[in-house]
């Protein structure tokens, strides 16, 4: 049994959607060639099956004898069989071949938005990388589900086609040359129903993306009362969704039926040649009863490659997508050459702001407004987007964060921003990723971050299921969780964007008391106007306009310096 996802997806060619789906087929060419035998084996022993009934009928003309009838049933039986056991083999490997490239792409999409970070939402609306996910890397497996059945119904078309040559020119010429141009008719369908589809997609994309968008504000949304506006914007939207559904189904709806019309037209000019030729005593039954049986076979075939050339439009539509996805490059990433890493107890240092924190102490980073406080923290930790006016200059112990392999920069330096997320899965596994600690060290990190009365509020404990986005933990939880889950990771320097904003004031203290504690020797940043932990801070540092102004312990700045002593108050209703 083949095991999905993979363990390496592979590096992909994005330099066309065709390309793309080579490559695919490619890393499965093994199961491809599978599904192609079976799938030919499947297809020509049906038509088979009418020239053995023919030769069976036709039997008694040239050989009287019942043995021969019996052989070619026997022949008639024997085929029976192989079409369904090859029938079952085309089925399953047709299904292995859709999921196994379906989930390649999956788990490619699931990687490449785990790596990029905060690129690719902000190229790609994160609702528009779900539709990918969702639908689009599906339509790209459907192409290779429909793969076997094409490979079987081209060369069942050619087997028939050799057969009717050789008993009659005319027949065979007709079915030889008709496939083909009948295949040709569908050609100028094709054109609309891929730029309608690529139109569709895009719009459907859109839709998702204005209900991603709105389920993650929905609790704001009820604030303002905004449900009404947000309604007639989704209803607009979806309006939108149907008339482009609708100019799809005029090309598609025409092709669909030329998958029931072409063929029959095909079957109803060999069955009067046919006929024609029994009338005229230039055909005998057996030869009636196989090219009859073999024009009406020809509808497989012939549906088959149209349904073939449609899942093909929809799944190069689809690589289109996932490509798109795919090429958005991360904002960071690891040098070709990485500098030495420095030593341990160095400091980390802004210079575009200034802002400095040395190991081994909590240093406080209070700013004008949460976006520049939020803006230094990217930077700290290396999140920056690429361009001269972003490019962070921030260092580790003088050496530039740029300059350093990437998997140590994370290592190193952990960034905990004002909205972290909680991720589906035991609680446990959610704090401390890949068993990296024992459940002692879980509920040491528990009491550090007084998150202790959400743990006995869960009835299983560690063992709690944490659903999506940890909506069943109220702002306050999620933001002690969330602090738990930095503390466990112990970095070297841990920079938190207003830890404690959603809980309440004794447990803010809590927090400020502890926090020194569990840090140790390591060094940690505050970005945060609460007083609580301004005084409980070792270092605090005023940035205004975007640089450093002051520095020193909270009570001196709030005795010395005006605009600093303003903010704190203001910001603090005191």
């Amino acid at each position: 049994m083949r095991r999905l996802p993979e363990e390496d997806p592979g590096s992909p060619d994005l330099r066309s959607p065709i390309r793309y789906v080579w490559w695919l087929a490619t890393l499965q060419w093994r199961l491809l060639a599978g599904g192609t035998f079976f799938g030919i084996l499947w297809m020509v022993s049906q038509a088979l099956v009418f020239v053995a009934i023919g030769e069976a009928l036709g039997s008694g003309d040239k050989d009287p004898r019942l043995g021969t009838l019996l052989l070619w049933s026997g022949v008639v039986v024997g085929l029976g069989c192989v079409q369904a056991f090859s029938g079952r083999m085309r089925h399953q490997y047709a299904v292995t071949n859709w999921l196994v490239a379906s989930y390649r792409s999956i788990q490619l999409l699931g990687r490449h938005a785990a790596n990029t970070g905060p690129a690719l939402p902000a190229a790609i609306p994160s609702g528009d990388v779900v539709n990918t996910v969702a639908s689009d890397a599906i339509r790209v497996g459907g192409m290779f589900d429909v793969s076997a059945r094409f490979a079987g119904a081209v060369v069942s078309w050619l087997v028939i086609a050799g057969i009717l040559l050789a008993s009659n020119i005319e027949l065979g010429v007709i079915v030889l040359a008709g496939v083909p141009v009948l295949m040709i008719l569908t050609v100028p369908l094709m054109r609309p129903l891929h730029s309608t589809q690529a139109v569709q997609r895009e719009v459907v994309g859109k839709l998702t993306a204005l209900g991603a968008d709105t389920v993650a504000g929905l609790r704001i949304l009820r604030g303002v009362g905004g449900e009404d506006e947000f309604l007639g914007r989704y209803r607009a939207k979806s309006d939108v969704v149907r008339r482009a559904g609708n100019r799809v189904a005029s090309p598609q709806a025409l092709l669909e039926s030329g998958q029931v019309l072409l063929p029959a037209m095909l079957v109803a000019a060999v069955t009067v040649l046919t006929a024609r030729d029994v009338i005229g005593n230039s055909l005998g039954p057996k030869q009636m009863i196989t090219f009859y049986g073999l024009s009406a076979f020809l509808t497989m075939p012939l549906r088959t490659g149209i349904e073939g050339i449609i899942a093909a439009t929809r799944g190069l539509v689809g690589a289109r997508k996932v490509i798109t996805v795919l090429a958005v490059h991360p904002w960071t990433s690891t040098p070709a050459a990485p500098a030495p890493s420095p030593a341990v107890g160095g400091s980390l240092r802004d210079p575009a702001s200034g802002f400095e924190a040395a190991g081994g102490r909590v240093t406080a980073l209070v700013t004008e407004t949460p976006e520049e406080a939020q803006s230094i923290a990217d930077r700290l930790g290396r999140f920056t987007p690429p361009g001269p006016s972003t490019r962070s200059a921030a260092s580790l112990g003088g050496v530039p964060l740029e300059d350093l392999d990437l998997d140590e920069v994370r290592a190193r330096v952990v960034v905990s921003d004002v909205d972290p997320r909680l991720f589906t899965g035991p609680l446990r596994e959610e704090l401390a990723p890949h068993a990296r600690r024992s459940d002692a060290e879980i509920l040491t990190a528990i009491e550090q971050a007084s998150a202790e009365d959400v743990l006995d509020a869960l009835a299983n404990g560690l063992d709690t299921d944490v659903e999506e986005r940890g909506r069943s933990f109220s702002g306050g939880q999620r933001q002690r969780l969330a602090l738990t889950r930095a503390l466990l990771m112990n970095p070297e320097f841990l920079v938190l964007v207003e830890p404690t904003s959603a809980v309440d004031t004794h447990t803010e203290g809590r927090i400020a008391g502890r926090l020194r504690e569990a840090r140790g020797c390591n060094g940690t940043i505050v970005a945060t106007t609460s007083p609580l932990l301004l005084e409980r801070a070792d270092h605090v540092v005023f940035i205004a306009e975007g640089v450093v102004v002051a520095a020193g312990p909270h009570a001196e700045l709030l005795d010395t310096v005006p605009s600093y002593r303003a903010l704190i108050l203001r910001g603090n209703n005191a």
